[in-house]
């Protein structure tokens, strides 16, 4: 299943691409959830799609990402404050008596300055990193649908909960962020032939056995380990990412967009790093009949996967 995407979140792309329109709407109410307290992951890519308000609502995003950029920094140097006299303290013990106690302060005040460091710095900058557009489940990502005859971005969760469905939902089925292809007409019934989108990505993460990655058999004994790899297309290219997606109401609660990438079996360079699935990607002669399915014909839907762009994909140690 495909844990984690990075995925392109270039606005101007969208529209130039598919003429597509952004749902302001939409992003100002996450970004107002996150500003709120509520526990919504936005990457800094898709908070760059605002770096330079065209209009009134785009300079509201870009002041509520201030904010939230601005509050974040202060506990982050509040953190840093605390721990770095919970390390001036560890060391005035152990220049005393070394104890366990006083070494294991020192080490956790250090960890944890090192770790506020590297979210400030973050924060900081201003130029783009590749890891600013990696998704992980439960992120928010641009995803292309269609509504009412026209191409719109909106912000949706990288794990789909399904209208209808209670809140539960998301802990009894943590792995709805992938949709296997051979339950479309099962588990996703209901969105499948109904609800379709797009990410567009260049590149997924996978965990693998790094004793599968290896070739290598495990002794009696032996305990294997996680590795994660990087896969991307050679030669590169933007993957249209085949999604299903819903919008979810709840009493009392505010409306979730969310969304599940389809997967299917791997080619065999993604089996042969060991790994068992693969996302979809669908070919853009393909994108309209993708986005506004006709529900009565499913086996038309099946062709678009069947179908799909087939590249090589090469493979690394993710950073």
């Amino acid at each position: 299943m495909c844990y984690s995407a990075q995925i392109k979140a270039d606005y101007l792309r969208f529209v130039r691409t598919f003429g597509a329109r952004l749902d302001l709407q939409e992003f100002i109410r996450i970004y107002w959830e996150r500003e709120q307290g509520q526990a919504t992951k936005i990457p800094k890519a898709v908070d760059a799609f605002f770096s330079e308000p065209q209009s009134d609502d785009e300079q509201r995003i870009k002041a509520m990402i201030d904010r939230f950029n601005q509050v974040q920094s202060s506990k982050l140097e509040k953190e840093l404050f605390v721990q770095r006299k919970r390390l001036a303290d560890a060391e005035r013990a152990l220049q005393v008596k070394a104890t366990k106690a006083a070494a294991e302060s020192k080490r956790i005040a250090t960890d944890k300055i090192e770790a506020a460091m590297r979210r400030l710095d973050d924060l900081r900058r201003t130029e783009s990193k590749p890891r600013d557009a990696r998704i992980f489940p439960g992120h928010y990502a641009p995803v292309l649908i269609e509504q009412d005859g026209q191409r719109v971005v909106k912000p949706m969760r990288y794990q789909c909960r399904p209208a209808g469905q209670p809140a539960m939902y998301d802990r009894k089925y943590p792995g709805t962020y992938n949709a296997r292809r051979d339950n479309l007409e099962g588990f996703w019934k209901q969105l499948f032939g109904y609800s379709h989108g797009i990410m567009v990505a260049n590149a997924f993460y996978e965990n693998v056995s790094a004793a599968r990655l290896e070739g290598h058999t495990l002794a009696k004994g032996e305990k294997d380990a996680n590795v994660v790899l990087e896969f991307k297309p050679n030669p590169p290219i933007d993957m249209l990412v085949a999604c299903l997606w819903s919008r979810w109401q709840g009493k009392d609660e505010p409306d979730l967009l969310s969304f599940a990438a389809i997967t299917d079996e791997p080619p065999p360079e993604i089996a042969a790093a060991g790994h068992d699935r693969c996302i979809i990607p669908i070919q853009w002669a393909q994108v309209d009949a993708w986005l506004s399915p006709d529900t009565g014909e499913l086996a038309a839907q099946y062709a678009i996967l069947d179908a799909r762009e087939r590249p090589y994909y090469e493979h690394q140690l993710a950073a």
